[in-house]
């Protein structure tokens, strides 16, 4: 890789890396700072409109599709070249996303770069033929088999909160299934889309046209990529309103979509629990990369005979996770992405007590060294407040935690299901039938049973409801790339 965060940041389009159309760009901040750390090529619709001719034609006229030992050969390689450049790659999500470092070395950078191997297994280890057997439908025998093909030209847009595990985890998939991909990454985070794009096309033999990043400012692109008859499926992640305009555009082409969209999870504490110790893992769970993760529990459902108690530990842990410095080994809490972002998460603090709620830690900005610039929060813990207050009900994407109380494993559950959502959780006791019985009635995609972790490339993650359509990772996740074709021969 031959770039640094200072250079401005190229599209790839049919494996060539080039400016949008007319040289326009884009600054790219530093969350932690706020200067002004690269430029990204700001696409326009003739660029977008060149790189899914592009994806379409490499789908149509190569073997990319049919030749799996192939694919798996290129997804190692693309692993390969990147941990050949993950301190480059670290140094640049860093800067350019405010994530703590530690994180870098898990979801952040370094296990979603691993998951590709994961993924070239599973390429050649699927079964892309099922023996159906013979059938005799009115005197004509005939053997019957099953072939998943890859769905087509995929058209990916991510966030900014997670870009290298949610571009890899839309990449990976799609590229391994053997389809196209053309990705446009958030306009707060393009230069790790295109530093990865750069690795692609300089370091693989991955073909002209397979993959292809488009960054631009201008949202509009993502409504052209969604509308394209060209573009067989669109993977989305980000906000619930977003996925539903999404699915409304894609409706006139009949066009698949796979949206993972918001959250508003819950942490239910049953009364024989070790309260410390969930409220403690709650707390540090909000305050994850400043709160900007949509499966984070955000609400932390506790018996109502130990409300107080509850507050008082969860806010003895939210102190002990002040934002610092993303660069410091120890950080845990960085800057939120935007001062846009920033001011939507004090908007929603300011709310809480307006709804006659108590901010009983945070609530501002930090005041410490090195914390004059840049995009600060500082953990948020409120209480006095029921399941029905919208601090309680939306999502605000950044490190506010909310204390709600419940009268027993019933009520527990229904406060937890009493939401849009339904996309992760955690379930806190002892009781092992106890705990199964919640964790089979709450309605989210994934949940974690005392402290447990389900993250990982073999586990799906999606969610209920308004949280999204459809799985990311593992094999379901996978198969999401792929159209199944029946096929009969004589027998």
């Amino acid at each position: 890789m031959t770039t640094s965060i200072a250079d401005t940041a190229p599209l790839l389009i049919g494996g060539e890396l080039r400016p949008a159309t007319g040289g326009a760009t884009f600054d790219v901040l530093n969350p932690a700072t706020e200067e002004v750390i690269g430029r990204a090529a700001d696409a326009g619709r003739e660029d977008m409109d060149a790189a899914i001719a592009a994806a379409r034609t490499a789908f149509d006229t190569t073997d990319w599709s049919w030749d799996h030992a192939f694919r798996a050969r290129c997804l190692r390689q693309l692993r390969d070249a990147l941990q050949g450049h993950i301190e480059e790659l670290r140094a640049l999500t860093i800067a350019e996303v405010g994530a703590p470092h530690m994180f870098t070395t898990g979801p952040q950078l370094e296990g979603p770069v691993a998951d590709l191997g994961w993924l070239a297994d599973l390429v050649e280890a699927y079964e892309w033929v099922t023996e159906l057997g013979e059938s005799e439908i009115m005197g004509v025998r005939s053997n019957r088999s099953t072939r998943p093909e890859a769905i087509g030209v995929v058209g990916a847009i991510t966030p900014w909160n997670f870009p290298n595990q949610i571009n890899f985890a839309k990449i990976g998939p799609a590229l391994a299934a053997g389809c196209t991909v053309v990705l446009k990454p958030a306009p707060d985070t393009p230069l790790i889309a295109a530093a990865v794009a750069r690795i692609a096309a300089e370091e693989t033999d991955i073909p002209a046209g397979v993959l292809n990043v488009v960054s631009s400012s201008d949202h509009g692109l993502g409504e052209q990529l969604t509308t394209d008859p060209r573009v067989d499926l669109v993977s989305f992640t980000g906000s619930t309103a977003t996925g539903k305009k999404i699915m409304a555009a894609a409706a006139e082409t009949l066009k698949k979509v796979f949206l993972e969209l918001g959250g508003k999870s819950a942490a239910v504490v049953l009364d024989d629990a070790d309260l410390n110790s969930a409220c403690f893992m709650t707390a540090l769970n909000a305050c994850t990369h400043a709160g900007q993760g949509c499966a984070l529990t955000t609400r932390l459902v506790v018996p109502r005979e130990r409300y107080d108690e509850a507050v008082e530990a969860a806010k003895g842990a939210m102190a002990a996770f002040a934002p610092k410095d993303p660069n410091d080994p120890g950080a845990f809490c960085g800057p939120v992405i935007s001062a846009v972002q920033r001011e939507r998460i004090e908007g929603y603090i300011a709310l809480a007590r307006q709804e006659g709620g108590t901010i009983e830690i945070g609530g501002g900005r930090p005041t410490g060294e090195g914390m004059e610039r840049g995009f600060w929060v500082e953990p948020t813990l409120i209480s006095g407040l029921d399941n029905s207050a919208r601090v309680a009900q939306e999502e605000i994407f950044g490190p506010v935690l909310v204390v709600i109380p419940h009268d027993g494993d019933s009520d527990a559950i229904r406060i937890a299901n009493d939401s849009p959502y339904g996309l992760s959780g955690a379930v806190w006791g002892t009781d092992p039938e106890r705990i199964e019985k919640v964790v089979a009635g709450i309605r989210t995609g994934t949940l974690g049973v005392n402290g447990g972790q389900w993250y990982g490339a073999d586990v799906p993650f999606g969610g209920y409801k308004q949280s999204g359509i459809g799985r990311e990772r593992g094999r379901e996740g996978f198969e999401e790339y792929l159209e199944i074709k029946s096929v009969a021969t004589p027998a």
